[in-house]
């Protein structure tokens, strides 16, 4: 038998060990969490650059939450709003009620020099928001280069993030990154889905917005450059809605571009052009550009038997299947691409991780 003073001595540090325990637990989660104020563009700053700082190195950055409700977060003509810390999650609190804006001048439009949010960083994560870059397009007339997302880092995640723009409105920039896209929906007319890295869009919303006012010209969705990475941008299980002009699902930009379609529904099929994709190149005749499974609305499978596509530049030539076999899709598999990062594990993680923190 304990003596009752020792036993009382032991429930005595017991308590005081637990109490102390909960209150270093608490302060961890605070630690690691930013509220911004709802609707105020300032807040929304501020937590972004104390993010920045708290998280400037990657050996020791742990994940950092800035919490953004829903609201209108002007950023008038401010642009290149930058995150440079690494592990960060900018999370609102819907796909389209947390808005986060700015209008660049026309005569300020540019690939880089407008965009709405750039990330010169590592495992950044956003999820439940817009981005809208509000650019005056129409007026811009010959080039309205207004950039949403500009992701210079690597092994970004977005998930369920709209992107609200006319020409360039993600431009992945990163010749060697890697970035992964779910259940976003992603607007604009011309390349506005652009850029170097490997790229996979998954069940994602691609949505071509009137060429011009009237409907006139065409629509180009993506405009890859792929560099140094083996993949390009793979499109997976994802749905193209149409906005009056026809459309294109990609064009080269340069170097060797691949672009990959798989299990694809078209809203509108009839406004896609015969070709499917353009056979004119910027400053490359090489492109990788094929399609599996293509869908009409209804679920039918509307894929041509073949499509064969002379690509050109000048008096260049590059003649190309652009229909894959069943057994040539699947190497295209989510696990192939990302060996060594599992972006959609990370998904799973941080959906229970976001759930908690929104109690």
């Amino acid at each position: 038998m304990w003596p009752t003073n020792l036993l009382n001595m032991n429930r005595i540090i017991l308590f005081t060990l637990l109490t102390l325990t909960s209150f270093v637990c608490v302060g961890k989660t605070k630690q690691n969490v930013i509220n911004v104020e709802a609707g105020n563009a300032a807040s929304l700053l501020s937590a972004i650059e104390q993010a920045n700082r708290q998280n400037a190195d990657p050996k020791t950055a742990e994940w950092l939450y800035i919490m953004i409700p829903d609201g209108v977060y002007d950023l008038g003509s401010r642009v290149l709003t930058t995150i440079t810390g690494h592990r960060v999650a900018l999370i609102g609190e819907s796909m389209t009620g947390t808005i986060i804006q700015n209008k660049p001048a026309i005569e300020d439009e540019g690939i880089s020099k407008t965009a709405t949010l750039r990330l010169m960083t590592s495992d950044t994560y956003l999820q439940d928001l817009t981005l809208k870059n509000a650019l005056d397009y129409y007026r811009a007339q010959s080039a309205g280069r207004a950039v949403c997302l500009h992701d210079k880092g690597t092994r970004t995640i977005c998930k369920r993030v709209r992107m609200l723009s006319y020409q360039d409105t993600y431009y992945s920039d990163n010749s060697t990154g890697q970035m992964y896209m779910e259940n976003c929906e992603i607007h604009g007319t011309v390349d506005f889905i652009c850029g170097p890295a490997d790229v996979y869009f998954n069940r994602c919303s691609i949505v071509t917005e009137r060429r011009t006012l009237n409907g006139s010209g065409r629509n180009v969705i993506a405009a890859p450059r792929t560099d140094d990475t083996p993949w390009g941008y793979v499109f997976e299980s994802c749905a193209i809605y149409n906005r009056l002009s026809e459309f294109v699902l990609a064009r080269g930009w340069k170097a060797t571009p691949h672009c990959i379609w798989l299990n694809t529904t078209l809203m509108s099929p009839e406004k896609l052009i015969a070709t499917r994709f353009d056979p004119r190149g910027m400053r490359t005749v090489q492109s990788d550009f094929k399609e599996f499974h293509t869908m009409d609305a209804e679920g039918r499978d509307i894929t041509p038997a073949s499509n064969v596509v002379t690509f050109t530049l000048d008096d260049e030539k590059n003649t190309v299947e652009t229909i894959l076999t069943a057994a040539e899709a699947r190497k295209y598999r989510l696990e192939k691409i990302f060996p060594d990062w599992r972006p959609e594990k990370m998904v799973c993680k941080m959906a229970k991780r976001i759930a908690r923190l929104r109690r």
